[in-house]
């Protein structure tokens, strides 16, 4: 790898979407809505979990924290996907591609921790019914949630300093509508031999750990389940599952989805299609399935537009 970045590049190009102008305001409109939506379901989420006292466990306290990431994730990508089209432009400055690539693989990161953390604590709950207080206590989980931060924290800072280290050619076109992190390194002039290493060990260590463990934890649960013998609570022990596995599917595959496009650097468009997918449309549709799979949340969202009415009605009078 050649040492240090000579700043010999300033900019990146954007390439993820139509060129053709007529399409701009349909694409604004649409990623516009889907952000808007994006951040008020999941805000509602953490409003709704904070809020109701009947939500302060450890499952809705991850799953507040999930909302969180979401908002982050999706924050990271979508201003300035919005503010291209609307300026016409396709340029990202250098400094900004990178600061946007390490918030992506952070979060991302993140994500990926917090939904098995959440596998771990359903299968506290289901396997281990008796002692899911006591284990699961704020301690454990805060710890949980710290160290997910943490082991993201320092993956997404290795990725960007090794990305730093690298020398890039003028007019860098990026097929994608942000920086990611694979992407960057293809359009790298030097060698990249090292970083693709890394990509490939984290993404083995990072990646198939955690989905390992969520696999392990749904073994458990699949086995606890078989021995209940009514009906009613074999199907009250796959309800509190059903969101989160719709999450974990919904994550991974198109994650999968983003590399494999990423990867296949003549398939840009199949990419970018992927990617939003992935930035865009999960966090959207993670507070829907949470929502509408979820009876303690719908309840608490009853609850909490009843008092407000109540509090509208009595300033009213």
């Amino acid at each position: 790898m050649e040492p240090g970045n000579e700043t010999q590049i300033s900019e990146f190009l954007l390439m993820g979407f139509s060129e053709e102008p007529e399409l701009q305001p349909f694409f604004f409109d649409l990623f516009l809505c889907m952000y808007l939506i994006t951040m008020l379901g999941n805000v509602l989420i953490i409003l709704v979990i904070i809020a109701d006292t009947h939500l302060h466990t450890p499952m809705y306290f991850f799953l507040a924290n999930l909302s969180f990431v979401d908002i982050c994730f999706t924050s990271t990508t979508v201003p300035k996907m919005l503010v291209n089209i609307q300026l016409q432009s396709k340029v990202i400055t250098y400094e900004g591609c990178i600061t946007q690539m390490y918030f992506f693989v952070l979060f991302v990161g993140l994500d990926n921790f917090l939904l098995t953390v959440m596998a771990y604590d359903r299968f506290m709950a289901i396997c281990h019914p008796l002692h899911y207080m006591v284990r699961m206590n704020p301690r454990l989980c805060g710890l949980l949630v710290l160290m997910c931060w943490i082991l993201s924290v320092l993956h997404s800072l290795l990725e960007s300093l090794m990305v730093l280290q690298l020398s890039f050619c003028t007019d860098v076109e990026i097929p994608q509508f942000f920086c990611e992190l694979n992407q960057v390194i293809q359009c790298a002039c030097s060698d990249t031999f090292m970083n693709e290493m890394v990509i490939f060990f984290i993404a083995v260590l990072l990646g198939g750990g955690p989905l390992t463990g969520i696999f392990f934890s749904y073994s458990k649960i699949l086995s606890s389940v078989r021995v209940i013998s009514s009906t009613q609570g074999k199907y009250k022990a796959f309800s509190t599952c059903a969101s989160h596995l719709s999450v974990v599917c919904l994550f991974y595959f198109t994650s999968i989805g983003v590399y494999i496009g990423s990867s296949a650097s003549h398939n840009a468009h199949a990419g970018t299609t992927a990617s939003v997918l992935y930035t865009v449309v999960t966090p959207m549709l993670n507070p829907f399935i949470y929502s509408l799979r979820n009876r303690d949340i719908k309840e608490a969202l009853r609850r909490l537009l009843r008092r407000e009415v109540i509090k509208g009605h009595l300033s009213w009078d």
